[in-house]
């Protein structure tokens, strides 16, 4: 009997130990984009910076990968009128700055995908960033 006990409590003391070890991992969905700011004013030079964050806790992740990023007026029915966009290094760990022309003023969308270290799938996320004139 008492050997019994005794092999239970193993077990459960090596669960617990695996379970502390590997943290559990968040969906790939429970990650977005967010602007820390929506507007800026139109024209050359001009800096976007986002955040990504954990839904499931609201921190921001760092170290995610950037590998597409897009630019262009969607919003205002002119997908066509795209503009470069170059990434630029963070401020604090969790956010990241591109920049861009905003050529004209009005709704421009900028669309990213990201891979978070640790997690199968990307990110994904169109976000909307308002020229002002």
């Amino acid at each position: 009997m008492k050997s019994l006990q005794l092999a239970r409590a193993a077990a459960a003391a090596l669960i617990g130990v695996a379970v502390t070890a590997f943290p559990a991992h968040a969906e790939i969905k429970n990650y977005e984009f967010q602007l820390v700011q929506p507007t800026v004013k139109a024209g050359a030079d001009r800096v976007v910076t986002v955040r990504l964050v954990d839904k499931a806790t609201g921190k921001s992740v760092p170290d995610a990968v950037i590998f597409s990023t897009r630019l262009d007026m969607a919003p205002d029915g002119m997908q066509e009128m795209a503009t470069k966009v170059t990434p630029m290094p963070g401020t604090e760990p969790g956010t990241y700055r591109f920049k861009a022309t905003f050529g004209m003023a009005g709704r421009w969308q900028l669309s990213l995908g990201a891979k978070v270290q640790g997690e199968t799938g990307s990110v994904e996320n169109k976000l909307v960033v308002t020229a002002e004139k």
